[in-house]
């Protein structure tokens, strides 16, 4: 695996750091600290502050290549992604102070947008990373940021919780509902739902990972906020899925954005695959309805 932890000198750019470094040390990744200076005038500081960082990985057993670059941050990030194929890139959130939150900026969004390896944004100072929670949202293209999770958590000896928030139904359709409210009924089922979940359990459970289902009912992001909380996470996964079309960007949902800026752990978006198109509404119906009589 090959991880590229970028940098710009400053102390708040440690924990991308030292997140990066638990991760990378259990990988036994070839990493690369990407120091990125806007003018000519900050490249001494830089190299001795990377120097310096450079040496806390070293501490972790994670041997760097140290790359100095100059220009607008998130152009040197996607300049050095497409140069040199990456598995994971960890990017830092810059702690306000006053308020006990952290900053992303623009150009936190802007990275996560344009280049292709998953993104980890340090937040928070974390001495370990052994429970991990992923918002699944139940979907069959979400399968490839649970296997890449999973891969993670394999090595740092992690558990994951598949977390699922389903919204609250219409009066009509609560019954149907409480059948999927069983854990165990619901991953024995043939449901879709049922379906994604238990193949993507199966995935961790291949890789050695402890894994388990959560569902839950309410607004999806305060649901996600309860759950990280009752779970004391240490990491939160969220996944993007790459648009269609000419520009091969990816979509950042209003979730992960959320995600993104209430969260107090590191928050790993994790890459996707393409969203089958979906169903129409009279599908849809016609699905539930079959359900409903063949029980």
């Amino acid at each position: 695996m090959k991880i590229l932890i970028c940098s710009d000198g400053t102390p708040s750019a440690q924990t991308a750091i030292d997140l990066g470094g638990l991760l990378a040390g259990p990988l036994t990744a070839e990493t690369t600290l990407l120091g990125i200076a806007e003018r000519s005038e900050d490249e001494q500081p830089l190299r001795e502050a990377l120097h310096t960082q450079a040496q806390s990985l070293r501490q972790r057993g994670v041997s760097p290549d140290i790359v100095v670059q100059f220009g607008e941050p998130v152009l040197q990030i996607v300049q050095q992604t497409s140069k040199s194929k990456y598995d994971l890139v960890v990017i830092g959130a810059r702690w306000t102070g006053a308020v006990g939150h952290y900053w992303r900026s623009k150009r936190t969004y802007e990275v996560i947008k344009a280049i292709q390896p998953p993104v980890l944004v340090a937040i928070g100072e974390r001495k370990e990373l052994k429970r991990f929670v992923v918002c699944t949202g139940g979907k069959e293209f979400i399968e490839q940021a649970v296997k890449f999770t999973g891969k993670l958590a394999a090595a740092v000896g992690a558990s994951v919780t598949l977390l699922h928030v389903m919204a609250e139904p219409p009066a009509m359709f609560a019954d149907l509902v409480r059948m999927e409210e069983n854990v165990d009924q619901l991953l024995q089922s043939n449901s879709e739902l049922g379906t994604n979940l238990r193949r993507q359990k199966r995935e961790l459970d291949r890789l050695g990972v402890p894994a388990e289902v959560h569902l839950r009912h309410g607004i999806v992001i305060d649901q996600v906020f309860e759950e990280a909380r009752d779970g004391n996470y240490d990491l939160i996964v969220t996944g993007t899925s790459q648009a269609r079309g000419l520009f091969r960007h990816y979509i950042m949902g209003d979730l992960t954005r959320d995600i993104l800026n209430r969260s107090n752990v590191p928050v790993l978006v994790a890459r996707a695959g393409p969203p089958k198109p979906a169903r129409t509404l009279w599908k849809a119906v016609k699905r539930i309805v079959w359900q409903a009589v063949g029980t």
